[in-house]
């Protein structure tokens, strides 16, 4: 064997069976082969992940230590490093292994997952093939968007003045490290005291939320973009559409809604993997607001009970 071939096997080897210090503290986190507590988890200032935002990264749930749709999330984020042209030194399962080691390491029940893969450490140019090794980085821990008493209440977004970013400049179905776009709306939505933002394409039609993927219901059958509208195609809200509303015998439909399809609809909601599934009771516009619903809607609440009892249940879906 070459010692080139003895190196990536070594580096392969390292990557999914990181080692751990003997003083642990938590939370641990993994970086680049090693699990290192939180104050020493770090990367090079000349990352690429830092200096240019070039990577992805998975947002993932974890309930009762189960990796909830964990094949899903692989394969989105193995499609992304294609699309991206980033070669990654290991292959799914090995991922999946550095995540299970996370989980463990910290002693994680409940909680969440950020998987975050970086171009890494390059020259101070774009050029992405100058960066040799990629960086892979695993945080278990805790997330909390919401208020708890906000999914029964609902919660109030605003419409952003910001447009999200068309499909032809940057496709959305990346879940690129670059989130400047969302936060910029994110920005409108606690300049005017909440938590959320609709965004619109720069056709006009409804897109998704800064963090979330957005949903109405009209007359008892559901709506949400399709990915047309310039959506991340989350999988929560696929978990939705194929799973929890044949479930409760539910019509959902893909289709490109106007921001008056929300205004005018009888609930919205949102999905997510932090935000899980939580109901939207009024939207504010520059000078207007309209008010959806007075709490969370009989058939949101149905989906998200539905969701609530499968995660908190036996049978979680890993696939």
């Amino acid at each position: 064997m070459s010692q080139t071939m003895t190196n990536n096997t070594s580096q392969t080897q390292s990557l999914a069976n990181p080692t751990t210090p003997d003083n642990q503290s938590y939370p641990m986190i993994y970086v680049n082969g090693q699990m290192l507590p939180k104050e020493n988890a770090k990367v090079s200032v000349y990352d690429h992940g830092l200096l240019y935002g070039d990577g992805i990264f998975e947002g993932i749930r974890v309930y009762k230590g189960k990796i909830f749709k964990c094949q899903q999330h692989m394969q989105r984020l193995f499609n992304c490093t294609k699309q991206i042209r980033l070669e990654l030194p290991i292959n799914q399962d090995e991922m999946v292994r550095i995540m299970r080691r996370c989980i463990e390491a910290n002693e994680l029940s409940d909680g969440y997952i950020r998987l975050v893969i970086t171009r890494g450490i390059g020259t101070l140019g774009l050029h992405p093939f100058k960066c040799p090794e990629p960086g892979i980085i695993c945080i278990a821990d805790q997330i909390a968007l919401y208020p708890p008493e906000m999914y029964q209440t609902g919660m109030r977004v605003v419409v952003a003045q910001r447009p999200r970013i068309p499909i032809e400049c940057l496709d959305p179905r990346i879940k690129s490290l670059n989130y400047l776009n969302n936060i910029l709306a994110k920005i409108e939505a606690i300049d005017a005291g909440c938590l959320e933002a609709i965004m619109l394409n720069t056709q006009g039609f409804v897109s998704e939320c800064t963090g979330d993927n957005i949903f109405i219901v009209k007359d008892g059958v559901l709506y949400t973009p399709p990915s047309e509208a310039g959506i991340l195609e989350g999988v929560t809200r696929q978990f939705v559409m194929d799973t929890l509303c044949p479930a409760e015998n539910l019509t959902v439909k893909e289709k490109m809604l106007h921001l008056d399809d929300v205004l005018n609809a009888d609930e919205v909601f949102l999905t997510g993997s932090a935000a899980e599934i939580i109901a939207v009771t009024r939207i504010d516009q520059k000078t207007t607001h309209t008010i959806i619903t007075d709490g969370e809607g009989s058939i949101t609440q149905k989906l998200r009970l539905r969701f609530r009892a499968i995660v908190t249940g036996d049978n979680i879906p890993e696939d």
